[in-house]
């Protein structure tokens, strides 16, 4: 089970804090991601890692609706990011939105921190723990969060597509 824990933050500031408590910088990643339009608490998308040349198809169940931290995640490397979005048209799936994100990625331990600065919306800090034991996972989170200087008041439980969605229904 992703367990994950996405709170709105300054990109730079938190950088700072996130490299001073000592997580180990791993990548950076320039990503686009296709959503298709799916009932919800299904997400189904295709992400392309324009720095890295590699593109993934991803399923996930949302298990806890509302709060959007806990996920059942399937995904699997493709080949070609184009053919894959076009293959899911053709059996019907709509297109639903465009999410683009600059994204750094940090570890400590077995936590993951992913740094977004996503275009239009701000800076977004997503802290996730893979684990069968929920409850476990969200203490560790929790822990580094305060860490961080992060609280509940930081926490966008919010879909980057729903950001997204509203902020076009805000242009309309």
């Amino acid at each position: 089970m992703e367990v994950e824990v996405k709170f709105r933050v300054d990109f730079e500031e938190m950088r700072k804090r996130i490299e001073g408590v000592g997580a180990s910088f791993l990548r950076e990643e320039v990503q686009e991601d296709v959503y298709f339009s799916v009932p919800l608490p299904e997400l189904l998308r295709v992400r392309r890692i324009f720095n890295l040349g590699r593109a993934f198809l991803t399923h996930k169940l949302i298990a806890d609706p509302g709060r959007n931290e806990e996920f059942d995640e399937l995904e699997v490397e493709v080949s070609d990011f184009d053919t894959t979005v076009e293959i899911l048209k053709r059996l019907g799936y709509e297109e639903d939105v465009v999410v683009r994100k600059r994204r750094l990625v940090y570890r400590l331990g077995d936590v993951t921190f992913e740094l977004s600065e996503v275009e239009g919306l701000g800076g977004f800090l997503d802290i996730e723990v893979i684990s069968d034991d929920v409850g476990k996972a969200k203490r560790v989170i929790w822990e580094v969060a305060e860490k961080l200087g992060l609280t509940e008041k930081d926490v966008e439980p919010r879909l980057y597509q729903e950001l997204i969605r509203e902020k076009m229904k805000g242009r309309a």
